[in-house]
């Protein structure tokens, strides 16, 4: 952790200096970056409960998983549309559909889902439980839930591992305290993992298949 004129600020290899947060000092925000994933994008960064004399490696990880995140492309996030839709859909169902959300029935192609998508912040933290890994969250504003929006997770920055609303938790398990290895999305994460040619398979095709 440094000093720069009256501000506290820790330096990332990949994302530049990272300025203490006026109001949070365990925040550190970087000036705006091209973001690949959301067809360069200009976002902020947080690193978010960082006390640097606490958490050495903190930006080490930190910076290996915004590398893997920086080397996703539009391509990668049209591969995740389906979980869009489907989440889009799912919290639609739930609350009841009117008038105003026919244009979800009406897209002819997924990957079009994006187009109601707004992300406003990426955050890295380390989950304080069981894995203590580093995640990385793409806060985003939706056209079908306006109050709590939508989030992006990916564990390492390497694969998603979970879709929400903003509920504040990195996991499923987390949110509901349950197994992590209850868990479809974060379970798969490690493609080593002793189980079943259908298991393997993304939990939305389980479902169909």
């Amino acid at each position: 952790m440094s000093k720069d004129n009256t501000k506290q600020f820790v330096t990332s290899k990949v994302v530049g200096k990272l300025l203490q947060d006026d109001q949070f000092e365990d925040w550190w925000e970087s000036e705006p970056r091209e973001i690949p994933f959301f067809d360069n994008k200009k976002i902020e960064i947080t690193f978010m409960d960082l006390v640097p004399a606490d958490d050495n490696t903190f930006i080490e990880e930190a910076d290996r998983a915004l590398e893997s995140f920086f080397s996703k492309s539009n391509t990668d996030r049209n591969g995740l549309s389906v979980l869009v839709y489907k989440h889009s859909i799912d919290f639609v169902d739930a609350v009841g559909w009117e008038d105003e959300d026919e244009y979800l029935r009406d897209l002819k192609d997924k990957n079009e889902i994006w187009n109601y998508v707004y992300p406003q912040q990426i955050m890295v933290s380390r989950r304080n439980r069981r894995d203590k890994d580093i995640y990385i969250t793409i806060a985003c504003e939706c056209d079908w839930e306006q109050e709590h929006g939508l989030q992006l997770i990916f564990r390492q920055g390497k694969k998603l591992t979970r879709i929400s609303d903003q509920d504040g938790h990195l996991t499923e398990s987390d949110a509901f305290d349950t197994p992590d290895n209850e868990d479809f999305l974060l379970s798969e994460f490690d493609s080593n993992s002793n189980i079943s040619d259908k298991k393997r398979l993304p939990w939305w095709r389980r479902l169909w298949s």
